[in-house]
């Protein structure tokens, strides 16, 4: 997450607590935690003014997002601080905290349960209340989520987490079919002060943005990604995820929902990273969510957040998302998109279909399948899908991409786009752009960016086919 959301954090802090829900917490005291390598971390301890149990309170951990700060999260903390203890922390590199960033390294693990042990330890210290081991939970917002999933299959013993906007593949999130969102790669990566990153991330940021010496880029995401152990974790877990989140796509967490084997629930929200932001007009359901859930698991009371283990909100959010006992149903909607181009540059491809003739709700991961022959060294081929409305405003549907370098002659590409929910109005205007970047379909489309290829690049190739998932019974409208 990049600094940009803090205002906006802010705003709804004082919106919530103007609506009634003040924070009925005794204390809330700056401590400083030192861990194994000498580094300091510091944070933000709150604690309820109510007596605590016999063994102790129940306590929250909050992990904030990449480039963010302990402070970004208080609007939660004070939410949640009558009931249990909470601890906000400054990720290493982060805020006031010392030493440098690995980007949920295995440091910053190892850093998790140094702050899992010091929270449970109660520890003689005034600012230290007394604490229930056994029920201590976790909340992570994007790179904090990507830090609690990791923990958890590292074997944190947290009692109950709830991860947002995050990943469960780190490469298939940022690299899918080998090719680098170079945009959202650099907006993350610009998020932090170039003194702030570990050499790790030096080591690798290069051929991250340029989707080079891949072999390096997944080993770095493999340390920092829970997807293959995330099977043998049966810690209650609630996914919370975007609708339109081009960098963390809907299929990171649905992949992570279905491998894990405890109490678990997805809601499909309408927030996110760009296109969206964080927080989002259904915030107030989310942390009304949230809070059932660590009731359920933290506060062992009956019931759950809600029957249904699947949420999807409509956008625009009404006040209420729709529920489901799983992914909710869909069908394919096929389109071909007729001619012929060859591209060379900065050259783009612009096909357009006649109007649809209903609204569709897209969900899933939609194809463009086409026949192209390569030469010159031509690297990328990028598909952006976009609906102009009869009302002339133009939607960017979904995109994709995938790596050509190396390759040479005819070939049958197939471009798998983002795992989105988008509302796609009756009599809108569907166009294909296919191009070596997104900037070809807008100069602001900045998820993949325009990296240069040898003059003689070019691709050649002929129809292309769509195949979208779109839901039986749309949501939104």
């Amino acid at each position: 997450m990049g600094r940009w959301f803090l205002a906006v954090l802010c705003a709804v802090s004082f919106a919530l607590l103007g609506a009634g829900r003040a924070a009925a917490f005794s204390t809330n005291d700056d401590v400083s935690i030192q861990m194994d390598d000498g580094v300091v971390l510091k944070a933000t301890l709150y604690t309820p003014s109510t007596p605590p149990p016999a063994k102790g309170y129940p306590a929250i951990v909050l992990f904030h997002g990449l480039g963010g700060k302990r402070q970004d999260l208080d609007f939660i903390a004070k939410r949640w601080a009558d009931t249990y203890v909470v601890l906000s922390f400054d990720a290493r590199g982060h805020g006031q905290s010392e030493g440098l960033t690995s980007i949920d390294g295995p440091r910053e693990i190892a850093d998790t349960r140094a702050i899992f042990e010091w929270l449970a330890s109660n520890t003689a210290l005034p600012a230290h209340p007394l604490v229930d081991s056994k029920r201590i939970g976790a909340w992570g917002i994007s790179l904090g989520g990507g830090n609690v999933l990791r923990s958890l299959v590292q074997g944190v013993p947290f009692a109950a987490a709830e991860v947002v906007e995050t990943w469960t593949n780190l490469y298939s999130a940022l690299v899918p079919q080998d090719l680098s969102k170079s945009g959202a790669i650099f907006n993350f990566l610009s998020s932090v002060p170039a003194d702030k990153l570990d050499p790790s991330v030096v080591a690798v940021k290069d051929d991250a943005l340029t989707s080079t010496n891949l072999g390096a880029v997944k080993q770095f995401a493999r340390l920092r990604s829970s997807s293959a152990l995330l099977s043998k974790v049966k810690t209650p877990l609630y996914f919370f995820q975007g609708r339109r989140d081009f960098a963390f796509d809907i299929a990171q967490a649905v992949n992570g929902y279905r491998l894990v084997k405890g109490p678990k629930k997805l809601y499909i929200g309408d927030f996110g990273h760009s296109p969206s932001k964080f927080p989002g007009p259904d915030i107030q359901q989310v942390l009304a969510e949230g809070t059932r859930w660590f009731a359920r698991y933290l506060l062992e009371t009956s019931g759950s957040p809600t029957k249904l283990p699947f949420s999807l909100s409509p956008d625009p959010w009404r006040g209420k998302a729709r529920t489901y006992k799983g992914m909710p149903p869909t069908g394919l909607l096929r389109i071909r998109f007729p001619g012929g181009n060859t591209l060379t540059g900065i050259a783009k491809s612009q096909r357009t279909v006649r109007r649809l003739p209903k609204s569709v709700e897209t969900l899933g991961s939609a194809t463009i399948r086409v026949k192209a022959t390569i030469s010159g060294g031509w690297s990328k081929l990028v598909a952006v899908l976009t609906a102009r409305t009869p009302k002339g405003k133009v939607i960017v549907v979904s995109e994709g991409g995938v790596n050509t370098a190396g390759e040479r002659g005819a070939h049958a590409l197939t471009i798998r786009l983002l795992d989105d929910a988008t509302l796609i109005p009756r009599g809108s205007k569907l166009t294909l752009t296919l191009a070596s970047s997104s900037l070809a379909q807008n100069p602001a489309n900045l998820l993949y960016l325009d990296l240069p290829m040898p003059p003689a690049a070019r691709i050649a190739f002929g129809p292309a086919q769509l195949s979208l998932p779109v839901l039986r019974a749309p949501v939104s409208r």
